[in-house]
């Protein structure tokens, strides 16, 4: 396998989560400054537990490897593509309003659900690997990394219980309360915690969930 650069996915030559994370606060701090806008994505492809069933690992690291190649060419010029983890990519859109952000992933999108030619594990095999794709964007969806970012995935579920093969916005969420499942130990340090960093209990809950959920689902 060729080298990569430090912190590049070793499959796709993409950044990783952590660029991606450290691009995206360097962007919303730029358009906090300018009273600007920072949209992004995240581009999940469809069933593809069932396609490496189907046709072996081969053939989804052939379909990630096509797919990034494609992404990063759509937007070379528009924005920053990264590997977010596991099937998902992230797309960084420095300038860009959610709305035209949503208009530019559609197109990407009916450009990745088309059939394509991979190495499987038995030989050249055709397929069709849809995504589905979240929108968020600053300061519309939020104004901390996290939240913006939280925001894009839970849109991709949406999406994704809806039908997926679709490109689904951030919208406003109904939020529930704290309930008897922490003790008062835990809630006391979140609320000091909450104290000392600035942000609300809700956002550090928010962004211990999103960490649990990337270290089981990546």
């Amino acid at each position: 396998m060729h080298a990569t650069a430090a912190g590049e996915d070793a499959l796709t030559g993409l950044p990783q989560h952590d660029a991606f994370v450290a691009a995206l606060e360097e962007a919303v701090s730029g358009a906090a400054d300018s009273a600007g806008s920072v949209s992004m994505a995240l581009v999940d492809i469809d069933h593809f537990a069932r396609l490496n069933g189907d046709y072996g690992f081969a053939a989804g690291d052939a379909v990630l490897k096509a797919l990034a190649q494609f992404i990063e060419g759509a937007f070379r010029e528009r924005g920053k593509v990264f590997r977010f983890g596991g099937d998902a990519f992230a797309v960084l859109l420095p300038g860009s309003e959610k709305e035209e952000a949503f208009l530019m992933m559609e197109e990407a999108r009916q450009g990745m659900s088309r059939e394509r030619e991979v190495l499987a594990e038995d030989g050249p095999v055709t397929l069709t690997a849809n995504v589905t794709i979240g929108v968020a964007a600053y300061p519309d969806d939020g104004v901390k990394v996290a939240e913006i970012a939280r925001k894009a995935s839970e849109a991709v579920y949406r999406a994704k219980v809806s039908g997926a093969n679709k490109v689904c916005l951030a919208r406003e969420e109904k939020m529930v309360t704290k309930t008897s499942h922490y003790t008062q130990g835990q809630l006391h340090g979140l609320s000091r915690l909450a104290k000392r960093e600035g942000v609300g209990e809700a956002v550090l809950l928010r962004e211990a969930l999103d960490d649990l959920f990337r270290k089981h689902n990546s």
